[in-house]
């Protein structure tokens, strides 16, 4: 049983319990509770109830009993690769397929379809995210690059941080955007409330994240635009065009999505060869999905 201490901000002050734990723990609220109850889940070592309002300075201790592992099996899944060598492997993400295995989606993910197809991946991020190291959401299609061993990823990840990586997006966005290019260069956390969401910070909380919009053309109601992630934190591109007021259409999380499917696509890859290094530029064309929202709009 392994033991492990949030120290709580002003940040996650207010939240419940159960909430923080959960996410924190990238568990579910009910295994969380059922922990709390039982005791593996304390503040400030006192046994309180799931629903203890969180305060700043307290810390929540979790000495949770091992769950039984899991490990992330082959499966034939249709891959569209892109390119491929014997350090790294391109695909094309289609829209609503998740990247790794996690609580709710153990199968039928990107990584399981990786695993059938090569076997050979970095384990440099464990059994369940194999080879990746950068990731899209379930609803964000395009392109990814994956490392087959652990040197190819150890690279990859060290230009990621040196934010040397060109990583481009299409999206459509709520309402018209009246400037040409707008640089938003707003922190993001944890939301305060709900830590299933990331949120725009002020200065000195939350990371660095820097995004460069630039308008491609505008519609009635819409914009279609170009983001270039200078920084690359959960959500980013999300949050950011949420926070000028210009939610990416069809987003459930951070606009009013609910039915509709996002319009956000990982268009353009630039990095440099982490074995040959040489360098790399991978382009997709705008999927089907994508095409039928700007005609429709």
């Amino acid at each position: 049983m392994d033991e492990v201490n949030f120290a709580i901000t002003q940040a996650d002050e207010g939240t419940r319990l159960d909430v923080f734990a959960a996410q924190a723990l990238d568990s579910s609220r009910s295994h969380i509770q059922r922990h709390i109850e039982e005791g593996y889940i304390r503040v400030n070592l006192l046994h309180v109830p799931k629903r203890y309002i969180v305060k700043a300075g307290d810390i929540i201790t979790c000495a949770l009993p091992q769950p039984e592992a899991y490990e992330a099996k082959p499966e034939p899944i249709p891959l569209n690769i892109v390119y491929e060598d014997g350090d790294i492997i391109i695909i094309n993400k289609p829209q609503g397929m998740v990247v790794h295995p996690a609580p709710g989606h153990l199968s039928g993910t990107l990584v399981n379809g990786l695993l059938h197809h090569c076997q050979d991946l970095s384990g440099v991020n464990g059994i369940l995210r194999p080879g990746i190291v950068h990731r899209l959401d379930k609803d964000t299609s395009g392109l990814i690059v994956v490392a087959k061993h652990d040197k190819a990823h150890h690279g990859l990840a060290s230009q990621l941080a040196q934010r040397t990586v060109g990583r481009i997006y299409n999206a459509v966005t709520r309402g018209v955007i009246q400037s040409d290019k707008i640089v938003i260069d707003k922190n993001i956390g944890r939301h305060p409330i709900d830590r299933k969401k990331m949120a725009p910070l002020p200065s000195g909380k939350g990371k660095e994240a820097i995004t460069h919009i630039t308008v491609l053309e505008r519609y009635k109601k819409h914009t279609l635009v170009e983001a270039r992630l200078e920084t690359g934190r959960t959500h980013q591109i999300r949050v950011h065009l949420a926070h000028i007021g210009h939610p990416v259409l069809g987003d459930p999380i951070y606009g009013v999505g609910k039915g509709d499917k996002q319009i956000l696509h990982a268009k353009s890859l630039r990095f440099i060869h982490p074995v040959t290094e040489t360098e790399m530029q991978f382009d997709t064309d705008l999927p089907s999905y994508f095409m039928e929202t700007l005609e429709s709009i």
